[in-house]
């Protein structure tokens, strides 16, 4: 049977509110009392319950992290450098994944909120910043990774997307390419990509084939779907693809397989984010590394100040690195 407040101050003979007072350093306590407590805490194994600490208002040392889709390798990666960085400051991690949906998000905030968290790292598509604003209206910390919003004072850790888009299409063209397509989908983050793609195009005087989204979701399928299309769409086909994620480059080169193409001899395929998968695909992916452990060791050496009370609102946007593997041929 679980050991309660009540049974720890049966054994050490004493009021609930002098347990209460000594877990929590608070109130005038004998040193004598407080090591009875505290002995007898020991001895039972007694953990204060976090749900007690919220109705009472104090931390449940806990942060809620929101993110869109956990299966995707980025996100997952992601989350398990926020749980470990937020154990180093004794937090617990509670991981919700939205699917990029506005009601799920607005959900799971209520619900963590009722709970009590004392901060949150968001994650999600958001596209509507006024969740945002409605955290930090009621002043609960807050930091965005994976996603700007140039316009709006938060605390914020990300990469720059839109150079990193133009990056990645002027290494293509570097290696003789001048017929790229992309796969990107309609949230923020491939909007900025899809912009920093196509601006490299028209630095060079090359045609863009298509200003088409192709992917309706960040996955696998999303990949393997849009290469199709666009090698059914495209009067000549492409030399290469810039993919905005590697579970949608890792598409793309099933897809060509599945078309009678050698991957980079016929077509060229390059990712963004390098996760576990642009690895271990083969061939193995050349992409765009995101530093998602940076990321996720800045965004909770954020929100750990913020919960301390720093009230000022901090940008860090880091680097992203080109990562060469055997995706993408030199032509």
């Amino acid at each position: 049977m679980k050991v309660n407040i009540y049974d720890v101050a049966k054994a050490a003979n004493v009021s609930i509110a002098t347990v209460s007072k000594v877990i929590n350093n608070t109130g005038r306590i004998s040193d004598k009392t407080k090591k009875k407590v505290n002995d007898i805490i020991r001895e039972l194994d007694y953990k204060p319950s976090l749900i007690a600490s919220a109705l009472m208002g104090k931390n449940t040392r806990t942060i809620g992290f929101i993110l869109p889709d956990l299966a995707n390798p980025f996100f997952s990666e992601l989350a398990r450098y926020i749980e470990d960085k937020a154990n180093e400051y004794d937090y617990n991690v509670v991981i919700c994944s939205t699917d990029y949906l506005k009601e799920k998000e607005d959900m799971y905030i209520s619900l963590l909120m009722q709970k009590n968290v004392d901060g949150f790292i968001l994650a999600s598509g958001f596209e509507h910043f006024e969740t945002v604003q409605k955290l930090m209206d009621e002043e609960v910390p807050v930091v965005i990774v994976a996603r700007n919003y140039p316009e709006v004072p938060v605390n914020l850790v990300a990469i720059h997307d839109y150079e990193a888009g133009y990056q990645a299409t002027s290494y293509l063209i570097q290696q003789g390419h001048k017929r790229i397509s992309i796969i990107a989908r309609d949230i923020w983050s491939n909007r900025e990509r899809f912009r920093g793609y196509s601006d490299a195009m028209k630095d060079h005087q090359l045609p863009i084939p298509s200003e088409i989204y192709y992917a309706k979701e960040s996955t696998i399928q999303a990949g393997h779907d849009s290469l199709q299309q666009i090698m059914q769409e495209s009067k000549i086909a492409p030399t290469a693809i810039f993919a905005c994620n590697d579970m949608m480059a890792v598409g793309a080169i099933k897809a060509s397989q599945k078309m009678g193409l050698v991957v980079p001899d016929d077509i060229s395929v390059m990712g963004f984010d390098d996760t576990l998968i642009a690895q271990i695909i083969n061939p193995a992916l050349t992409t765009i590394a995101q530093p998602k452990k940076k990321i996720a060791n800045e965004a909770v050496d954020l929100l750990m100040s913020a919960i301390d009370g720093d009230t000022k609102n901090h940008t860090i946007i880091l680097k992203t690195e080109l990562i060469e593997r055997e995706s993408v041929k030199k032509i």
